[in-house]
């Protein structure tokens, strides 16, 4: 007789262990764009040194010039993207057939720009008259002139232009007083779109809109 073999158990691989997802960190530029956009839009342009943004962000001022020749250049840097969108928004906006659809349309697009660049419409909406001079709210500047030239007939009542003024100011100075004040957001982000979606279409709704033709 054979001795017993001993019984055989399957042999179960080990698990193997899922790496953890690494955490993504921002670059220093990004870090000290975020920080100074927060500063300048709370505290104000003239109000912020570079050593601020650099103890606020946890950097030397070193390193801040290391990225930055200066503050304006910060600055630039800081608010180029939204106005580089805003741009983007109202060209979309002259090129398409007049109506009720391109508004409603520009409505929408002009609400997640908003929601997406709040502190950079807040700074160059409130800071403009100080900042003169400077390209990047220059620049700002003539973009916001002509979206209110295109938004408003030439022959635009003043009752239409502070249409204009609340619907653009008045929505970027409530999102950020939130923030400011509050230290949070006035309501979520989902009730916040609908309700800048009924206030502002209803502010904008009375105002003449130019044609195709005069608006380009």
């Amino acid at each position: 007789m054979h001795p017993e073999s001993p019984p055989t158990h399957p042999v179960v691989p080990s698990p193997v262990e899922t790496p953890p997802h690494p955490v993504t960190r921002l670059s220093t530029g990004d870090e000290l764009r975020a920080t100074a956009l927060a500063q300048f839009a709370s505290i104000g342009f003239a109000g912020t040194s570079l050593q601020q943004i650099a103890d606020a962000a946890g950097y030397s001022k070193s390193s801040v010039l290391y990225h930055f020749a200066s503050k304006e250049a910060l600055l630039g840097e800081v608010l180029t993207p939204a106005i580089d969108r805003l741009e983007v928004i109202l060209d979309r906006f002259v090129s398409a057939p007049d109506g009720a659809a391109s508004r409603r349309r520009f409505v929408d697009d002009f609400i997640d720009f908003l929601l997406e660049f709040r502190l950079e419409l807040h700074t160059f909406i409130n800071q403009a008259q100080s900042l003169r001079g400077i390209p990047v709210i220059d620049r700002a500047g003539v973009l916001i002139v002509r979206l209110s030239d295109t938004l408003c007939h030439d022959g635009a009542s003043t009752e239409d232009r502070i249409r204009f003024g609340i619907a653009l100011g008045g929505a970027a100075y409530t999102l950020v007083a939130g923030m400011t004040f509050l230290n949070k957001d006035i309501a979520p982000a989902d009730e916040i779109r609908q309700a800048l979606a009924v206030v502002i279409a209803e502010l904008l709704a009375p105002v003449a809109v130019h044609t195709s033709q005069s608006r380009k």
